[in-house]
């Protein structure tokens, strides 16, 4: 189921640390005039005190006594750690003892030791065993723990057998059977649940002396570095092998607080002085309020006054003291946070006397820990706008992640916008997952190493990288060594430039690598040392082929590099390159690496440059050559190809231009739009000429990948353009109305790219990557393409695009990699059952807003006219109903959305179910998250949890029930997305991940916009930070999903309801906005009164006009429009006006009642059981019709479906639908011919044309026909809020609700409906008059009425085969009128109604008149 900014700032401290460097050329201290920097490092400032309290600043209700883990633990006194094995080195042995739950030793043998060795000889009376994060089943179970002198001659000391851990992180301990005094001690676990992986997370002795330390000051001195971070290098600084730590108790209820010295300083502050420092609070699973981040440095001046008093702010406007960064929450526990302070703007003039760190929390009692690096002042000229809008991009953002905690999860792709290829530095080779990681793959000296420079097209580590190649530069004055760990180069993020149109790097030992990117192409420069260079090229593993060509300086290749089934039908990639001087040297280095890894060698006496130019095709390698002609030519340089590539970003950046942001605030938005811009890609070929291009493709929309020759394709290679690269599950919600709005032209192109996956292979991918990959949940390029088309995106093939979302939502799938899950019995039954698919729950909700794409999409298409236009409109009636089929999903017993069975079944019970558990039916989130997964239906949505008020109090519980990370449900253990939403800090939402996205904003439905104004705005203010450092997102930026969210709330607007165009209103980030749009015009929002406090809308114009609506309509802002707020700091009545909300399926306050199946078990009998089975996994053929009688006295369906079978040759083309009350006379109640089933198991709906109450229903075929499912839909009669199943004497008065006169049951007096009132009578005697006005519904069926019936101003009403003795009138009923099979005694008169009545073809009998529209019955 995220990149740093290496700016002036740092840049600036550290060349001038470098000028005062010592002449090791160790880290530097840098105290001169104006400046300081410490790294703790040897050849630093050292701290010049030590736990120490500064005297003046103060300490009160803090101590330094932390104590971690048992009573008498021994865990100081290990000096050393041995274990049987450990394959992976995150997960080693210093893990056991590092008093962090989080980190664990992971071992991959069935039996296992772990081995403690003491600083001097201890009894041990205790132990206590830490269960790890995930996979109960590797948990120790039977163990033995002994003692030894000499690690030779053991002595067991306690042995157990058959332990449980019940939980996750659960410590449980054990008291020694038989103690001794040993300095070494060992566990060794025989047993454990199953399987032959073994993992703890923490090993803990404990010895009889439980006398707690001394009290004293907060804890603040130098030391290894936090034990373990998911993001960043454990046991080291940010930079170097050291850090600084504080560490205390929070002792007080109250407020805490100890401000330590740290350096004796004495720097002058200017105008321009700079602080920056990087913080890692450590995390507190016992306090989530996250106690740690309640820190920062101040600095005492000599005047007496401390930064802290001065109000000044770091780069995110946040105030620079340790209440007000904890009260923030912008600080990651666990990870490393940069921050930075124009201390000169508040402090110009002064002389810091004292750099302190400070700890200030408001409430207490907990623990804190935390480790500072990096601190520096130094003078830092203002930033400057840049000269190009993709100079802000930041391509790092996002790299600082890992498979545990996602930042992002990206790489820094250099690429062109879309472009064929990707272009990266590579710090692990020899994966196809995390191919760059910021900090935490750093080298024993923490220094970042790479290892290669590759071609690449991963879209997401978790769907990995294909189609690679690899070239890494090496100094080496003979062959090269091409062995991964030994070429590897260091190099400080200071010596990178990451942009999207240039990539650059300096290594440590002088060496430089730079890149520029082309569609297909790209241009590398190596800039060598010595007198010789050498390229190494390679690929992540053996699949793959190199040839070199040394006298025609070429090289080519092929590579089958792919992630398996996530790179499902990819096809071989082939690779052509030249470069720019003579090959002195080469060969193939196969000896312990690849076959296909070889190098190349120059004499770089004379020009230290080597270029390389290098393409890729998919077709052949001829083809390759040929992309390289067209894009790069031979006298091509570094520079006209970056600038090239850079011109295309700058007209990508240029569509969003903004006033009154930040330095940081540019740089996200940009490196945003970076991303946006990033994906999908182009899966064609120039086979043409520049001039006169002829675009053709190979063919990856498969499962499987055909075999090829060295030098060209198995696959086919056909004509058109097609695009690959996106998981629709993510990117439909943000990256495709971005599109639409940012770039409608090339939104076509792509859309129509990914339509042409279903023209080659039958099917839109779920998650193309490139081809058919079975992962995540909904088919949404369905509502992703119709909200395009709806929009007004020129360029899209309309009829293919709404066929194939279709044919995902009405064909059972062949496997699993393609269509919607369960559909085969979830289409007849309104839901996906949790027993025929996983996730069962997010399939049908995800679903239901496919669905809502496609009605309106197909009511679009029906507008136009043409021969197709009924089929359409029934379609669309047909769609907008199953869109609301969410009301099956709702359990009104728990109040939210759960999975439930076939039969029917919820999976949980109220007193069982929690909504904060994670998995089962919820894809990646839990059922608090998916309460609100009705976009498409807020009103709707409202109306289940009591209305407007109900839905706004059920989302404001939401926002306040913490997520804990603790509920694993289903997975067993917990999984990123669970601390990362944990870490979003605003309680339930999930903000993390996709599913929760849109939320804040359905605020807007509840009257509520201030909510949604606030929740996004604090998402957009803190929730993107860490650009600095290769952070910047909370969560997988997902193809640009996670930052079109960003841009368009930062804009103001956000696509809420996808499939309608329209933008739900929410609070602007910037004073000024400009969207500069493909026709020229410009979309203006204009703020001026924003401001970090200002964040409420007070007032809205549109083009110069009072708007008090929450929603904008996309033709509004397409053809251009001027926005202006007027903002403040509290919430004020705009947008809470009863019509201001956002449009819904649903009107009024009624719970939405869409179209159901009316047939199934108990409800009749058909002459053919297995087309009312409610599953396409059976057939029938029928020669002589099809017939269903239902056990009720009658159901009134509008539509019926249709599923073909298994064969072509068995679909009917023609047939006719008739009706019978009685099941001898019989009325056509539907035609069709010339009809057509496109694909096999297809199910089509087709509208009753003269729907009425009858029993019996039969599908009468031309030829004999066979089909899968037959249903009979209709909305079924209301549950009856008042039955009359016997006698009444009197009069019956129906005032409210529904009543049901059942068969058999007779009233004597006036039966009258009133207003909003309905009736049902069926089978029924009323011996008096029947009157309504104003009334629901009217239905009369084989009921006799002795008196007049007058039906006024009501509807639907339906007079069907019923005994009316006396006068009928019939006036200004609405909806539907139905006379139909009646025996009338009077006069029939009817006058008004809206449409008029019908009889269905069953004429009524009866010797009274018939007159006005009645006459012609």
């Amino acid at each position: 189921m995220h990149r740093p900014r290496w700016g002036v700032a740092l840049l600036s401290v550290t060349l001038i640390a470098a000028a005062a460097a010592v002449a090791t050329g160790g880290a530097a201290a840098a105290a001169a005039a104006g400046s300081f920097r410490s790294s703790f490092e040897t050849g630093d400032p050292q701290p010049d005190w030590t736990d120490t309290v500064d005297p003046e600043a103060g300490s009160g209700g803090v101590d330094g006594t932390v104590v971690v883990g048992m009573p008498g633990s021994l865990r100081g006194h290990v000096t050393a750690i041995a274990v049987n094995a450990e394959p992976n080195g995150n997960e080693g042995r210093a893990n056991l003892n590092d008093g962090d739950s989080a980190t664990k030793w992971l071992v991959d043998t069935p039996t296992s030791w772990a081995q403690y060795t003491l600083d001097a000889p201890a009894e041990v009376v205790g132990y206590a065993l830490t269960s790890a994060n995930d996979a109960p089943e590797r948990d120790p179970r039977d163990w033995t723990l002994q003692g030894s002198a000499d690690g030779s001659t053991w002595t067991t000391v306690d042995t157990r057998t058959g332990q449980t851990f019940a939980e996750r992180f659960q410590t449980r301990t054990y008291t020694v059977a038989d103690p001794g005094s040993f300095p070494i001690y060992r566990l060794s676990i025989t047993g454990h649940p199953s399987g032959d992986l073994t993992q703890l997370a923490e090993l803990e002795l404990a010895g009889a002396d439980v006398t707690p330390p001394p009290a004293g000051p907060m804890q603040s001195r130098t030391g290894p570095g936090p034990a373990s971070s998911p993001t960043a290098k454990a046991g080291v600084g940010f930079t170097g092998l050291q850090a600084f730590q504080i560490a205390g108790r929070h002792t007080a209820e109250g407020r805490g607080h100890s401000t330590n010295q740290v350096f004796d300083v004495d720097v002058a502050v200017t105008a321009d002085t700079e602080l920056s420092y990087l913080v890692l609070p450590e995390l507190n699973r016992e306090d989530l309020s996250n106690p740690a981040t309640y820190t920062a440095v101040d600095l005492a001046f000599t005047d007496g006054t401390y930064l802290s008093d001065l109000r000044a702010v770091d780069q995110h406007g946040v105030v620079v003291s340790a209440a007000a960064q904890g009260a923030s929450q912008t600080l990651y526990t666990a990870q490393w946070n940069k921050r930075t302070a124009r201390i000169g703007e508040v402090a110009a003039g002064r002389t810091v006397d004292r750099i302190l760190i400070a700890y200030d929390k408001p409430s207490g009692p907990t623990t804190f820990r935390a480790w500072y690096d990096d601190i520096a002042l130094a003078e830092v000229p203002a930033s400057r706008p840049r000269e190009h809008l993709a100079e802000y991009a930041e391509t790092r953002r996002g790299t600082m992640s890992s498979g545990d905690f996602s930042r992002g999860n990206n790489f820094p792709a250099t690429a062109v916008p879309h472009g064929f290829n990707f272009w990266t530095p590579v710090t692990n080779a020899g994966t196809t997952s995390w191919l760059y990681e910021y900090h935490r793959q750093n080298n024993a000296a923490n220094r970042p190493t790479l290892q290669a420079f590759s071609a690449s097209h991963e879209p997401s580590p978790w769907m990995g990288d294909r189609q690679t190649f690899q070239v890494m530069p090496s100094g080496a004055t003979g062959v090269p060594d091409a062995n991964r760990a030994n070429r590897a180069l260091a190099f400080g993020h200071e010596n990178e430039v990451a942009k999207p149109y240039h990539y650059g790097v300096t290594f440590d030992n002088g060496l430089r690598t730079e890149i520029a990117p082309a569609d297909h192409a790209a241009l590398l420069q190596f800039t060598f040392t010595g007198d010789s260079g050498n390229l190494i090229l390679d690929n992540v593993d053996s699949r793959s082929g190199l040839t070199i060509d040394a006298a025609g300086q070429a090289v080519s290749g092929w590579s089958d590099v792919n992630s398996g089934g996530l790179s499902a039908g990819f096809t071989r990639m082939f690779m052509y390159a030249t470069v720019d001087a003579p090959v002195t040297a080469s060969g193939m280095l196969p000896t312990g690496n690849r076959p296909s890894t070889g190098y190349l060698k120059f004499d770089t006496t004379a020009d230290k440059t080597v270029r390389m130019r290098i393409a890729t095709s998919l077709i052949s390698v001829e083809q390759a050559r040929h992309n390289l002609d067209l894009e790069i030519a031979a006298d091509a340089t570094l520079a006209s190809v970056r600038d090239r590539a850079r011109e295309l970003w700058d007209a990508k950046m240029h569509t969003v231009e903004v006033e009154g942001a930040s330095e940081d605030q540019l740089v996200t938005l940009y490196s945003n739009l970076y991303r946006l811009f990033l994906y999908p890609n182009s899966g064609y070929e120039n086979t043409g000429s520049n001039d006169e291009p002829v675009y053709r493709h190979t063919v990856q929309s498969a499962v499987t990948s055909p075999a090829s020759t060295p030098t060209r394709t198995g696959a086919p290679v056909v004509d058109g353009k097609v695009y690959v690269n996106n998981g629709f599950w993510d990117t439909y919600r943000t990256t495709w109305p971005a599109y639409s709005l940012l770039t409608p032209r090339q939104a076509g192109e792509m859309v129509d790219g990914f339509v042409q996956q279903f023209r080659d292979g039958g099917w839109i991918s779920r998650w193309s990557s490139p081809g058919y990959a079975n992962l995540m949940v909904g088919t949404s390029s369905d509502v992703a393409f119709a909200d395009a088309y709806l929009k007004g995106v020129p360029g899209i093939d309309a009829e293919t695009a709404y066929r194939a979302a279709v044919k995902n939502a009405t064909v059972t799938p062949p496997n699993a990699n393609v269509g919607r899950k369960g559909l085969a019995g979830a289409i007849f039954k309104g839901y996906t059952p949790r027993d025929v698919t996983g996730e069962a729950m997010s399939w049908a909700m995800d679903g239901y807003i496919n669905d809502f794409g496609i009605a309106n999409m197909a009511e679009a298409l029906a507008a136009e006219g043409g021969p197709r236009a009924r089929q359409y409109a029934e379609e669309a009636e047909y769609f907008r109903n199953r869109a609301l089929n969410y009301v099956h999903m709702f359990d009104p017993s728990v109040d939210f959305f759960q999975g439930k069975s076939s039969a029917g079944g919820w999976r949980n019970p109220p007193e069982t179910y929690d909504p904060r558990v994670w998995g089962y039916d919820y894809t990646e989130t839990d059922g608090w998250n998916m309460a609100f997964h009705v976009p498409q239906d807020g009103q709707g949505l409202a109306n289940l949890y009591g209305g407007r008020d109900g839905l706004a109090r059920k989302l404001d519980k939401f926002f306040a029930t913490p997520e804990t990370a603790t509920f694993h449900g289903s997975y067993g253990g917990p999984i990123h997305e669970m601390y990362e939403a944990r870490d979003v800090r605003m309680g339930q939402w999930g903000f993390s991940n996709q599913p929760s996205h849109h939320i804040p904003y359905m605020y807007d439905y509840a009257g509520r916009p201030d909510q949604a104004q606030r929740l996004v705005r604090e998402a957009t203010a803190r929730l993107y930070l860490g650009s600095e450092i290769g952070q910047g997102y909370p969560g997988d930026e997902d193809n640009g999903e996670m930052s079109a969210w960003q841009v368009f709330s930062a804009l103001g607007f956000y696509p809420l309801q996808m499939g309608r165009p329209a933008y739900a209103i929410g609070s602007p980030l910037f004073t000024r906005a400009t969207v500069n749009l493909e026709n020229g015009r410009k979309i203006v929002v204009n703020a001026p009164g924003n401001s970090r406090r200002n964040v409420y809308v007070q007032s809205l114009k549109v083009n110069g006009k009072a708007y008090g609506s929450t929603s904008l309509p996309h033709a509004l802002l397409a053809d251009g429009a001027t926005l202006d707020f007027t903002m403040g700091p509290s919430p004020s009545t705009w947008g809470t006006g009863r019509d201001a909300a956002p449009p819904s399926l649903t009107t009024g306050d009624a719970v939405a009642n869409p179209l159901r199946d009316l047939t199934g078990p108990g409800r009749g009998t058909a002459s053919a059981p297995a087309l009312v089975d409610d599953t396409s996994t059976t057939q029938a053929t029928f020669a002589d019709g099809w017939q269903y009688t239902f056990a009720s006295a009658g159901e009134q369906a509008s539509y019926y479906t249709l599923t073909s079978g298994p064969a072509a040759a068995g679909d009917p083309s023609s047939w006719t639908l008739k009706g019978s009350y009685d099941g001898t006379t019989w009325t056509t109640i539907d035609q069709r011919s010339d009809q057509k089933f496109d694909w096999r198991l297809q199910t089509r709906p087709f509208k009753i044309a003269s729907p009425g109450r009858y029993r019996h229903y039969r599908l009468e075929a031309g030829p004999a026909g066979t089909l899968a499912e037959i249903e009979l839909l209709g909305i079924p009669a209301p549950a009856c809020t008042t039955t009359i199943s016997d006698q009444v004497v009197g009069a019956v008065s129906v005032r409210s609700g529904v009543t049901c006169v059942k068969a058999g049951a007779q009233i004597t007096g006036l039966v009258s409906v009133s207003r909003g009132a309905s009736l049902y009578a069926t089978g029924a005697t009323l011996r008096a008059a029947v009157t309504a006005t104003g009334a629901g519904t009217v239905a009369l069926l084989d009921t006799t009425v002795s008196g007049p019936v007058t039906v006024t101003g009501s509807g639907p009403v339906s007079l069907e085969h019923s005994t009316l003795k006396s006068a009928v009138t019939l006036l200004g009923n609405k909806t539907a009128t139905v006379v139909a099979g009646n025996t009338v005694g009077g006069p029939l008169t009817c006058s008004g109604n809206q449409p008029a009545p019908v009889d269905n073809g069953l004429p009524d009998d009866g010797g009274g008149p018939r007159l006005g529209q009645c006459a012609k019955l």
